[in-house]
């Protein structure tokens, strides 16, 4: 099964995810913190957006399928970038401290915990593909693993 990223409000609203066209300046991680706060005075809405919607992109290239979380927020950049992700919103996680990772399980847990939800025949299709030989070679190596991710039978990351 896809993965459930309980921090999607945080990676969303709370880092900027830099366009490829400003690695030399920014990096390619995101930016949290005071770093992102520093940015946050100066973002106009376009950026924001941009931000946004690269986050989604670098999550479905960690596997996730599902979103916790109250996405439903203010921001329109949000609303309409998660309602087009075609990613599964599910109710909220408890709270976490520390730093927002797009790995789901960098907060520690097992596939049963962090998975979106169990595959069934006949049910939607979310899901992804790890190249590893099992889940605790995928926990130790992290979701940069992820080699194909579908959502709704429709295959929307697929590692080069």
């Amino acid at each position: 099964p896809g993965l459930r990223q309980d921090r999607a409000l945080e990676l969303l609203t709370r880092c900027y995810h830099p366009d490829p066209r400003e690695s030399d300046e920014l990096g390619e991680l995101p930016l949290w913190g005071e770093e992102f706060e520093r940015l946050a005075v100066t973002m106009d809405t376009a950026r924001r957006a941009g931000s946004v919607r690269r986050g989604l992109q670098r999550m479905l290239r960690h596997g996730t399928t599902h979103l916790a979380g109250l996405l439903d927020a203010e921001d329109p950049a949000l609303r309409t970038a998660v309602s087009r992700s075609g990613l599964v919103r599910v109710p909220p996680s408890p709270a976490r401290s520390g730093p927002p990772d797009l790995d789901p399980f960098a907060a520690g847990g097992d596939l049963a915990r962090t998975a979106g939800a169990p595959l069934a025949v006949g049910g939607r299709a979310d899901l992804a593909v790890f190249d590893v030989p099992d889940e605790a070679a995928l926990r130790a190596g992290g979701t940069r693993a992820c080699v194909a991710t579908v959502l709704a039978g429709r295959l929307v990351h697929r590692a080069r």
